[in-house]
């Protein structure tokens, strides 16, 4: 999954921009989901989640109090990743979400110090920032989000030799790093749910996998090499 954040101040037309390109990426030939990130409670009659709904294959929502998937309590949206399967996330606000990158829209582009420019791959619009060229059509934003859009696990383990995901995801979009150095990606265990794989820090991945090999190495029949197991969820 590739996702992108669209940033900025209240009523700046970040839905209206939102289902656009939710439209465009559905027409061609891509499943997209939508997560919408507010920091007050969630309207259940929200016309703007019954637009993405009307384009997307799934929604969700997060808030500081509930989150959209109708869980008591607040959630982070590398826990509601794996309740969608698409091809593309559109994460509609989230100015303080560091794990994946944004495209700044023209309210937020004229004060960008309050969005995190650094995580701009794009401004929508006619006026660009360092980084962050303009772009002021849906398909040409589509394309950008197919070539640059990523999001990270939320892990904040350091093993990738930077502080945290916010850390990385700022090198990535600057060109100087690549999703590739997200070790939790590159994990010689990998434990998929309903296709979607879940992170794992390289002390998880270490002590599941020496937990797997040491239990199934005790098996008749055992022998050294790839090792897969099929699990039904309770």
């Amino acid at each position: 999954m590739i996702a992108i954040a669209i940033v900025g101040p209240k009523k700046s037309g970040k839905t209206t921009l939102g289902v656009g390109l939710a439209r465009e990426l559905a027409g061609r030939g891509l499943t997209v989901a939508a997560a919408k990130s507010t920091s007050h409670h969630f309207d259940k009659a929200d016309t703007d989640t019954d637009q993405y709904r009307a384009v997307c294959v799934g929604t969700l929502g997060i808030g500081p109090q509930e989150s959209f998937v109708s869980w008591p309590g607040r959630r982070f949206l590398a826990d509601l990743v794996p309740l969608v399967a698409a091809d593309v996330l559109l994460v509609e606000g989230g100015k303080d979400l560091g794990i994946l990158p944004r495209v700044l829209l023209p309210a937020a582009a004229a004060r960008p110090k309050a969005f995190a420019p650094e995580l701009a791959v794009a401004c929508f619009g006619d006026k660009g920032l360092p980084g962050a060229p303009a772009v002021d059509s849906v398909p040409a934003l589509a394309d950008l989000v197919l070539a640059r859009g990523f999001i990270l696990p939320g892990l904040d383990c350091g093993a990738c030799g930077f502080a945290d995901c916010r850390a990385l995801a700022v090198e990535i979009v600057a060109g100087r790093a690549g999703v590739k150095d997200c070790k939790s990606r590159n994990a010689a265990v990998s434990v998929r749910v309903n296709g979607v794989a879940l992170a794992l820090n390289p002390f998880v991945e270490r002590m599941l996998g020496a937990g797997i090999r040491g239990l199934v190495s005790e098996l008749k029949g055992y022998a050294p090499g790839r090792i897969e197991i099929e699990l039904e969820g309770r």
